[in-house]
């Protein structure tokens, strides 16, 4: 009998996500597999500087404090890009091969896809937590990324890992993302690809997004936009809702950006795992287990109880506390759960 995935391993249950040796040591042997003969280096050091960042031990960071976007989702995207690159490289001509640099600075650039979320202990000051960079984290990683990628030998890197990583995020237009060589528009559609498919493949994925992904969008004004002065627009009025929303997110933006807009980069997995792909698959099942639950209104389905992969000790109680009362503040002003309201400037 085939033992039940953990809560912190990948979709085959074979690599622990959580854990930055593991997944770098998966990463090494399709790497090596890969590319014979190439260095693997640089991808070592930012497996280690990864686990320093996001721990709270890199020189002049604070760790990483968002619960939804913690260590763990770092990794397991990082792991799905591995895969999707290797079996790229499997299935393309030649000429069409990305390479051992160009494959490096894909792995890299998904490590630190989420970097902008950790804050500055000098220039973050005025903010006390990660999520409240939610709106505009994706840019802040491409500047952690140009101040990163010269330490570590990859100066030569720096324009389009910079651009790349924006394929994980909704900052900038994809479609106006111009970059001189088509090998460098791929690794971008595969880096997206690994985003979304490795967290909402997720085996607590719909947990996550109630418990934790709301909580973030509150704190970082996704929940409830203020668009205007006094102005205000409920999106998600808790996490129930976000859940709620979630088919109908996945079937009008997901599966556009991974079909269209990404290519359908995903079915490169599918050269691993001959022709199946683990990660549609889990996500599948995790869509048609919400959609259950939102036909039965039986939220003691979603019963599972992941751990947190954080770098700051108190960062779970300090983001509920934040989360209550921006919520308290916002109830304070007469704000309803129900659409749009108006306030007096």
């Amino acid at each position: 009998m085939s033992q039940d995935r953990r809560n912190d391993y990948d979709v085959t249950n074979t690599v622990q996500v959580s854990h930055p040796a593991s997944v770098r040591n998966a990463a090494h042997e399709l790497f090596a597999e890969t590319f014979p003969g190439m260095s693997f280096d640089k991808l070592w050091l930012a497996f280690y500087d990864f686990d320093r960042l996001f721990t709270g031990r890199f020189p002049g960071y604070k760790g990483c404090d968002t619960t939804y976007h913690d260590m763990q989702h770092s990794l397991d995207m990082t792991l799905a890009v591995a895969r999707l690159v290797a079996g790229y490289e499997r299935s393309v001509e030649p000429k069409d091969r990305l390479g051992s640099r160009r494959a490096q600075m894909a792995i890299v650039t998904s490590l630190f896809h989420d970097s902008g979320y950790i804050r500055h202990e000098e220039r973050d000051k005025d903010f006390s937590n990660g999520a409240e960079f939610t709106l505009y984290h994706v840019s802040r990683s491409a500047d952690f990324l140009r101040r990163y990628l010269p330490e570590l030998g990859m100066a030569n890197d720096v324009g389009v890992s910079s651009m790349i990583v924006h394929f994980t995020g909704y900052e900038l237009d994809l479609d106006k993302i111009e970059l001189d060589d088509p090998r460098d528009i791929i690794c971008g559609h595969l880096i997206g690809t690994a985003d979304l498919i490795a967290q909402m493949a997720d085996r607590c994925y719909l947990e996550k997004c109630r418990d934790r992904l709301y909580s973030e969008f509150v704190v970082g004004g996704v929940a409830v936009e203020n668009a205007n002065p006094g102005e205000y627009m409920v999106r998600y009025k808790s996490g129930k809702d976000l859940l709620a929303k979630t088919p109908g997110f996945y079937q009008q933006v997901t599966r556009d950006r991974l079909n269209s807009k990404f290519n359908r980069a995903y079915r490169y997995a599918e050269v691993l795992y001959g022709g199946k792909n683990p990660y549609i698959d889990a996500i599948k099942n995790n869509i048609t287990h919400l959609v259950k639950i939102l036909s039965t209104n039986d939220w003691s389905l979603l019963r599972r109880e992941p751990a947190y992969f954080l770098g700051m000790a108190d960062a779970v109680q300090e983001i509920e506390q934040l989360v209550a009362r921006q919520l308290a503040a916002l109830t304070g002003r007469g704000l309803q759960d129900n659409g749009a309201l108006v306030m007096p400037a």
